[in-house]
């Protein structure tokens, strides 16, 4: 090869392939023959210098370089996004939690407040049954004997609760004057048997006058000896001040 003749050879390699470039500068007077030997042919080289070599290079280099940047800002902009996902599940899932764990608090402060509830209102039922029971203790009644002493100490009895006047005395005394103690006597004879109103029991107590002169809790049975005796008792305050009073036919 003569000395007047360059050669410059270039390689370029980039991240999108390997390539090779060759070029050839000889000066544009200067001619180079090539023999080959399966088939002679005259090689021309331009004399101009090459260009912008470098810049093509520079410039596929800076190429990749954007393209890895956007690739890496992807691949940055996945994990942030799978970050969020990851965070934003995990927020969820102690939202859930929360929620869950609230639910069962609620849930067993209802159960004490119903248990509290069921507590009072069974210690509140105790006290009303107690309360009840004691109100309607049975209240001792007294008995008394069934004859005319019995008769007239029962009826004193219902005589003080009514504000009725009279004493054990004055009742007996009567009693043995009008019927000798027999609480079926009756009085055929008198004016009022002939006016057709008949005097009645212990102590002879006409019908109309037993009905006007009744006392609250006796019987209606004008020959009952308690109620007898009571409602001439209730007459004889009202027209003679007591029984006690009343010294003959009344």
């Amino acid at each position: 090869m003569p000395k007047n003749t360059r050669r410059i050879a270039i390689a370029g390699v980039t991240t999108l392939g390997a390539a090779a470039i060759a070029f050839s500068v000889v000066p544009a007077d200067t001619h180079t023959t090539t023999t080959d030997a399966a088939s002679p042919s005259r090689v021309a080289y331009s004399s101009e210098p090459v260009k912008d070599v470098k810049g093509g290079v520079t410039g596929q280099l800076a190429g990749v370089t954007v393209k890895l940047d956007a690739i890496e800002a992807k691949k940055k902009a996945a994990a942030a996004d799978a970050a969020a996902t990851k965070k934003a599940a995990a927020a969820a899932a102690a939202a859930k939690k929360k929620a869950a764990a609230d639910a069962a608090a609620r849930k067993k402060a209802v159960a004490r407040a119903v248990a509290k509830a069921a507590a009072e209102r069974k210690v509140q039922q105790a006290t009303s049954r107690a309360s009840l029971r004691a109100a309607v203790q049975p209240v001792s009644v007294k008995s008394y004997a069934n004859n005319l002493d019995g008769w007239i100490r029962e009826s004193l009895a219902i005589m003080k609760k009514h504000g009725i006047p009279g004493s054990y005395s004055g009742i007996h005394r009567n009693i043995m004057r009008e019927s000798s103690g027999n609480p079926y006597a009756i009085n055929n004879w008198d004016i009022n048997a002939i006016n057709g109103v008949p005097s009645k029991g212990l102590l002879q107590v006409i019908p109309p006058t037993f009905s006007a002169y009744h006392v609250p809790g006796t019987s209606w049975n004008i020959y009952d000896p308690v109620a007898n005796i009571t409602a001439a008792c209730n007459y004889a305050a009202h027209r003679y001040g007591s029984m006690d009073n009343v010294n003959s036919a009344y």
